[in-house]
């Protein structure tokens, strides 16, 4: 089924907005990773996405900075 034109520039201006970040982990860690945010009923990204924001909120409470 091809893609309307409309659903094309939705995805254009969506992608705009977004940063690419690319992770390779090792198979075994990377099964890990998926198997938890499997376990946990989130998307991969989502999964990954939480975990950093949660480890930046922590560093920036330590060092007694904004989250």
């Amino acid at each position: 089924m091809p893609i309307s034109e409309n659903k094309k520039a939705s995805n254009a201006r969506y992608t705009a907005k977004c940063d690419f970040i690319n992770i390779r982990p090792l198979k075994p860690q990377g099964e890990r990773i998926r198997a938890a945010a499997a376990a946990s009923g989130q998307s991969l990204q989502g999964y990954i996405l939480q975990a950093v924001e949660e480890r930046m909120a922590r560093e920036a409470r330590q060092e007694g900075g904004e989250p």
